[in-house]
């Protein structure tokens, strides 16, 4: 976790246009200094927007080009919406875009959007938070077992798996680790939702009730930080707080902006646009072309 004087990365969401500029936005992203490139994870979202008319494309295709395209960012998508998704399938497309890339994969996960017609709009989808909730954890045991590259079996709450055993492992990261990092969602403060977060390997916390579309402040991350150090035990690794807002196009305005919630504990801060009217292919590509703020010491790289 982070705190004060600790380094901070710095990514950007190529949240819409042709799949073709997606794809050339991560190449632009790398171009231009960027620390990571996202996409997101959706099937039918044009309602939740108030827009029907955007595009929307699978992420494991886009994330497959990214990686052929790239050599240094981070890669993932804000966020993988995996409740409606097969495990199994799952965990072969992360390894898949894991070895494609070359270990510089990381999975951002959460319950997904209830307005998506794939959700709301199909017949004996799990709908109920509580159902995607154990969805989500059953999937992400099943995740951890199949990356130790021995069979198992797996009794969840509603996955049922016996003898299985997925090859390849993911890539070996610089600690030794076979194991791509994930990242839930956590609606902060519920110790449930934290709670969850705390046993993986980062958290992308979200305020709740009248502030839930409020950008997180330093004071936010800071309880953020103090309630994982409080609640995580400190031999399991790094732990990642990854915090969404827009960045100014000043310079100066945008290095405020996340130097403040680095010295608060964020780790990186994600460039997130999801106006579809506002954040159009051409705004995007000029975002990125102007690079991420210079932190100086704060700086990851």
């Amino acid at each position: 976790m982070g705190g004060e004087g600790a380094t901070v990365r710095i990514g950007f969401v190529g949240s819409f246009g042709t799949v073709h500029e997606v794809v050339q936005m991560a190449v632009e992203a790398e171009q231009h200094g960027w620390d990571g490139f996202f996409t997101w994870d959706g099937v039918d979202l044009g309602g939740a927007m108030g827009d029907t008319s955007f595009p929307v494309w699978d992420p494991w295709a886009v994330l497959a080009a990214a990686a052929v395209r790239t050599e240094r960012i981070t890669l993932g998508a804000l966020v993988f919406a995996v409740p409606r998704r097969r495990p199994w399938v799952l965990a072969k497309q992360a390894v898949t875009v894991d070895h494609l890339s070359g270990g510089r994969l990381v999975l951002p996960v959460g319950l997904g959007v209830p307005d998506d017609r794939a959700v709301a709009g199909v017949r004996g989808e799990a709908v109920g938070v509580r159902e995607r909730a154990e969805r989500l954890d059953d999937a992400l045991a099943l995740l951890d077992r199949s990356w130790r590259g021995e069979t198992f079996d797996l009794d969840g709450t509603h996955v049922h798996v016996e003898g299985m055993r997925l090859l390849p492992r993911p890539v070996e990261r610089p600690d030794g680790r076979h194991r791509i990092p994930v990242w839930p969602v956590a609606a902060f403060p519920s110790a449930r939702s934290m709670g969850r977060a705390v046993r993986w390997d980062g958290v992308v916390p979200q305020l709740r009730g009248d502030r839930a579309m409020d950008p997180m402040t330093p004071q936010d991350v800071a309880e953020v930080v103090a309630w994982a150090r409080e609640h995580r035990d400190p031999a399991a690794g790094p732990f990642d707080v990854v915090v969404q807002g827009v960045l100014p196009d000043d310079p100066a305005e945008a290095a405020d902006l996340v130097g403040g919630l680095a010295q608060a504990g964020a780790t990186w801060f994600v460039d997130s646009r999801w106006d579809p009217q506002a954040a159009t292919p051409e705004r995007l590509l000029a975002r990125l072309r102007l690079g991420p703020p210079d932190l100086g010491p704060l700086a990851s790289g």
